[in-house]
């Protein structure tokens, strides 16, 4: 978690309810406004979590997966009625198919860039405190799944530099000697994680955890603040819920490329969708500006 993000520090209700409404809805909405508005906010957040390091990943990662997602569909998919040319295969390259090959990458890369978002501001107890007493088994491992992957990268790096030190590095020797250095290297970190995941579900075992009655400690309290963001999430979430029903960004790309024509409760229902994608950045601004206006005041 940042340290200067101020969505952070809200509710993991606040949390959990705001992430769940834009990965459905950047999942469901097709239509390019829609699409565009979501990956920009989810970069700009993004960047706003993590710094360079985000863009770095951005760069490394999501653009790679961006160009090959978009080049997968019209290498597979030949519907659509408007024929660019033909492939080798004898296939129709249609400009449909392109279309919608950009709009699944954006759409798939728009979600990776989300939970990024979501791993850093949605920590294990946030999600153990919301439903470790609905479901407490599955809340711990869902808890213990997605703490895995950051902890399991930490460990590696002391387990590899540990292993380097002592002249078995996967950079040092032959081929066959790398790889056995890296094979030794994994059957450590697989040791490890099983361990670990055994004294972890001990330790909770061992403190009632998931009994009947079994009360704990939560330093989460939902003040006023909480529930004016709260209320905020949920008339957007519930405007452009409607609008969708109402079909006013709906949005085909076969056989045809067509969409509702752009008036005023579209761009309403875009504005809308807007204002609740980048709301966490709204906050972390609002808030910089009163401790800049705190310090000028001092």
């Amino acid at each position: 978690m940042s340290n200067s993000d101020t969505f952070s520090s809200y509710h993991p209700v606040v949390n959990f309810l705001y992430f769940g409404m834009v990965l459905a809805f950047s999942m469901i909405f097709m239509h390019p406004v829609c699409l565009f508005i979501s990956l920009v906010c989810s970069f700009i957040y993004s960047i706003n979590l993590n710094g360079l390091k985000s863009i770095r990943f951005n760069l490394r990662y999501i653009l790679p997966m961006f160009l090959i997602a978009a080049l997968f569909n019209p290498a597979f998919n030949h519907e659509g009625i408007t024929i660019l040319t033909y492939l080798p295969s004898g296939n129709p390259l249609t400009l449909e198919s392109i279309i919608y090959g950009i709009a699944a990458a954006t759409m798939i890369v728009t979600v990776i860039s989300w939970f990024t978002c979501y791993n850093a501001v949605m920590t294990s107890d946030k999600f153990v405190y919301l439903f470790g007493r609905i479901i407490p088994a599955l809340s711990l491992i869902l808890s213990m799944t997605l703490r895995f992957v950051p902890r399991f990268k930490a460990q590696i790096k002391v387990v590899s530099d540990a292993q380097r030190c002592l002249g078995r590095g996967v950079s040092r020797g032959s081929v066959l000697e790398r790889a056995k250095n890296g094979i030794m290297i994994l059957s450590i970190m697989v040791t490890w994680a099983l361990e670990n995941a055994i004294e972890t579900a001990d330790s909770m075992k061992s403190r009632g955890y998931g009994l009947k009655g079994r009360t704990a400690f939560s330093i989460y309290r939902f003040n006023n603040r909480d529930k004016a963001v709260l209320l905020y999430l949920l008339l957007c979430g519930a405007y452009i819920i409607i609008g969708a029903f109402l079909d006013v960004i709906h949005w085909r790309y076969y056989p045809t490329i067509k969409g509702v024509a752009f008036g005023a409760y579209p761009i309403s229902v875009f504005l809308c969708y807007f204002a609740l994608c980048i709301t966490p950045v709204i906050l972390n601004v609002r808030e910089d500006i009163k401790w800049k206006a705190l310090k000028s005041a001092n």
